[in-house]
């Protein structure tokens, strides 16, 4: 009888060593969102430079053979519609990976400075607060760029449409700071990730690697004489100063086809109870939670 007790005690010992052990990994492992799904464009909103909301003018965002694919073929001259492809959600605290590559020719009409340029817009404002005419959205850019097959060509750049960053604890009001990447030529797949913390601080890596930092982003113009592409009016200029805390993803079509084949997100912030079913070991901010709330 005695041994039988004990034996039930073990096993009961056991059970819960293993649920506990199940419950520890499930918190650690991420879970990241797919933001292209590799079938459509469901979740995203379109601006092009002026069009309407939504008009995708030159059918220039499309998905084929699971490619998300940015293209000018129904063009006949790029005439400053710049474009942007906003997904439906904004964020605050997250890593944001994509992979991309340019490929074929910049469309007929695109500046020197669109070859092999594009973007992908970290805390923009939403697609539908965007003017008719506005090229740019007040954001932070990690621009994309490819090599020209000579010379250094960085690329997971910060260039600041309406907003200014801190930089090694001094406020810069340059438009475009350079990364420390290497030069990527051809049409080669590139990985590159932001990791988002709020108005603290974010980080550009690519292949892994970190080759640009930078801290408290506010809203603000950077440098005058980008200002008809940005349209700071008199909205934004009341919130000159204010901090930049959240926004939403964007991806950039600037007169050169590009194609990316994975944008995907894991949100740093979410519920940080550990009793609760959706608690992540990896959350850095708390949200509030529908099983017990913050703790």
């Amino acid at each position: 009888m005695q041994k039988t007790k004990s034996l039930l005690i073990f096993v009961c010992f056991l059970a819960l060593t293993i649920v506990d052990a199940f419950s520890q990994n499930n918190a650690d492992k991420e879970e990241w969102i797919q933001l292209f799904n590799g079938r459509d464009l469901t979740g995203w909103d379109i601006k092009i430079t002026g069009h309407n909301l939504n008009e995708n003018f030159g059918n220039t965002f499309r998905v084929e053979d699971s490619i998300l694919k940015v293209s000018y073929d129904q063009y006949d001259r790029f005439n400053d519609q710049f474009g942007h492809l906003y997904y439906k959600q904004p964020f605050s605290y997250y890593k944001i990976r994509v992979e991309y590559r340019f490929v074929g020719e910049q469309l007929q009409g695109g500046a020197t400075w669109n070859v092999r340029n594009s973007g992908v817009m970290l805390h923009s404002q939403s697609a539908q607060s965007v003017a008719k005419d506005q090229a740019f959205p007040v954001s932070l850019e990690m621009q994309l760029l490819g090599g020209l097959g000579k010379g250094e060509r960085t690329t997971a750049n910060l260039c600041t449409p309406g907003t200014y960053v801190e930089i090694g604890g001094k406020v810069t009001m340059e438009h475009c700071i350079n990364s420390s990447s290497k030069t990527y030529d051809g049409d080669q797949w590139v990985a590159v990730e932001a990791i988002v913390l709020g108005d603290s601080v974010i980080h550009h890596l690519v292949e892994g690697d970190t080759v640009l930092t930078y801290m408290h982003p506010k809203i603000g113009e950077s440098e005058g004489q980008f200002k008809k592409y940005f349209l700071i009016n008199d909205e934004w200029l009341k919130k000159s100063g204010t901090p930049l805390k959240e926004g939403y993803i964007a991806l950039q079509a600037e007169s050169h086809p590009i194609q990316f084949r994975k944008v995907e997100l894991l949100n740093l912030k979410g519920c940080m109870n550990p009793k609760c079913p959706k608690y992540k070991s990896y959350y850095v901010v708390a949200a509030d939670c529908d099983c017990g709330g913050k703790p």
